[in-house]
């Protein structure tokens, strides 16, 4: 009788789970500003890609602090020093090195009712040239100093465009501002 009542609750509670959460489903938090990044290494560059997602809660406020004089609109010089600004909380070092100079290469922004309704993603990469990496391994260190307030973090590395190159591990600190990647050049 017991199991057979426990069942049955199991099966109520398992059918109203899609109802009760159906709301609620999405990519990431309605409050937060999520912030992805991903890293490709290659002999002579690192390219970074940044992927920056307004919850709906939120995208009032990244939307006032992108359009500088409040005309409701994001021009394209709005745009350019945002992504500059993004790119001016991130280091990058690597074996050690004096952080990279990071510099937009190109920026996408969304319309600002895909921003508004939380689908919307900018999109941030940077090219930076390096010395060529000699044949052996690498470290390279990701931080992310942003240190505004609903901030969520992902750090990973890209798979290598060439056999030369292969990560060989991946270690994030508990909140993903900071990422060391691991390597090996051939």
């Amino acid at each position: 009788m017991r199991s057979l009542r426990a069942s049955k609750i199991a099966a109520l509670l398992l059918a109203a789970l899609p109802v009760t959460f159906a709301g609620e489903v999405s990519a990431h938090r309605r409050d937060e500003y999520l912030q992805a990044a991903r890293i490709g290494i290659e002999a002579d560059r690192i390219h970074l890609e940044l992927a920056l997602t307004p919850g709906i809660a939120v995208a009032g406020t990244v939307i006032r602090d992108i359009d500088h004089d409040r005309d409701g609109t994001l021009s394209q010089t709005e745009r350019q020093a945002y992504a500059r600004r993004v790119l001016g909380f991130v280091r990058i070092h690597v074996d050690g090195s004096e952080p990279l100079h990071l510099a937009v290469a190109s920026s996408r922004f969304p319309d600002l009712e895909a921003m508004r309704g939380g689908d919307g993603t900018i999109a941030i990469q940077s090219d930076v040239l390096i010395p060529p990496l000699t044949a052996g391994t690498h470290r390279l260190l990701f931080r992310n100093r942003n240190a505004a307030s609903n901030l969520v973090f992902l750090a990973n590395a890209l798979a290598p465009a060439t056999d030369r190159i292969a990560i060989t591990g991946q270690r994030r600190d508990r909140d993903q501002r900071e990422l060391t990647i691991e390597f090996v050049v051939r």
